[in-house]
């Protein structure tokens, strides 16, 4: 059966048909404004639609950044879009010239489970994915099932307190792994270092065209792939506090597998390397037993749309 997956940004939506080894069959995209969630409801429903009338569609997975509700229909708070005890699936449904079931998912949780189902963890049964984006969020798996909690918002790992009177989150909280171990973090940084290693940040300034302030994630990504030391010593940092959190986590969940997706991931073993180490730092019992392998996501931007389709099955 294929099924739609819709993967909702800031100001982009990409939509898929997926059938069911994963592969995304068609896919088209739509621009929104997060501020109108009408127009969302409206763009989503009309791309379904269309794809609907080339494809047999059995269901729509909507992939959301935000808090959805224990039984999949509605996104109760979301960071970047004007979503509060929002219904999004009923109107979707409501919208869409589709008879078939509309479920929402947490954007991380189908990101998640799309590596699990057809990415690094396929051969898995216990999983931990980080996706570093803008934030960080996180999916769990545990013997072979998402971990969504009693109202649907477990696995928001990004939000574990990790720095008592450390940085402000956007969540109303200070110290937040998401505000150590996040492209935000790494943006920050690197600014920061600019001031204070002049004499070591000439590649940086020149990616950003001079001006500190517009130094992005990709800048450093690529001056670390470059072999610049500052940017080396930045994507390192990030590395340690990524494996570092990691290891609280595995306290908790013991994974067999940790893996790591969003933007940052790009920089692959100047990230994942730190993270291994800095992983095995804080493990408790190191020696004793074993240690989770820790792998870069392979199923990149379109894990969102794989991942929410693949669910709107279950």
């Amino acid at each position: 059966m294929h099924a739609i997956g819709v993967d909702i940004g800031g100001t982009k939506i990409a939509i898929g048909v997926v059938d069911e080894a994963g592969r995304i069959l068609a896919q088209v995209r739509r621009d929104t404004d997060p501020d109108d969630v009408a127009s969302i409801d409206r763009a989503i429903a009309d791309a379904c639609t269309e794809l609907g009338k080339e494809y047999e569609i059995g269901a729509i997975g909507v992939a959301a950044a935000g808090f959805v509700s224990a039984d999949r229909t509605s996104v109760q708070f979301a960071p970047n879009i004007a979503w509060r005890e929002y219904p999004l699936a009923r109107k979707v449904a409501e919208l869409v010239d589709l008879d078939v079931s509309v479920v929402v998912e947490n954007d991380a949780n189908a990101a998640g489970w799309a590596e699990f189902r057809f990415g690094a963890g396929r051969d898995a049964t216990d999983m931990l994915m980080l996706t570093i984006g803008t934030g960080l969020g996180g999916a769990v798996v545990v013997d072979r099932e998402l971990v969504r909690g009693r109202w649907g918002v477990a696995a928001e790992v990004g939000h574990m307190r990790v720095v008592p009177g450390g940085h402000y989150c956007g969540c109303g909280h200070e110290g937040c792994w998401e505000q150590y171990a996040s492209g935000t973090a790494l943006v920050r940084d690197a600014k920061a270092a600019v001031v204070a290693l002049p004499h070591k940040s000439a590649r940086l300034l020149e990616l950003a065209a001079g001006d500190r302030k517009k130094i992005k994630g990709p800048h450093v990504t690529q001056a670390a792939q470059e072999g610049d030391e500052l940017a080396v010593e930045l994507m390192a940092k990030l590395g340690r506090w990524i494996g570092e959190g990691a290891a609280s986590v595995a306290a908790l969940l013991d994974p067999e597998l940790i893996v790591i997706g969003g933007g940052v991931a790009e920089a692959g073993d100047l990230l994942l390397l730190p993270a291994r180490e800095g992983y095995e730092s804080q493990l408790s019992a190191l020696g004793h037993r074993p240690v989770a392998r820790i792998e870069l996501a392979e199923q990149g931007n379109e894990a969102g749309i794989v991942g929410a389709a693949d669910l709107a099955r279950r």
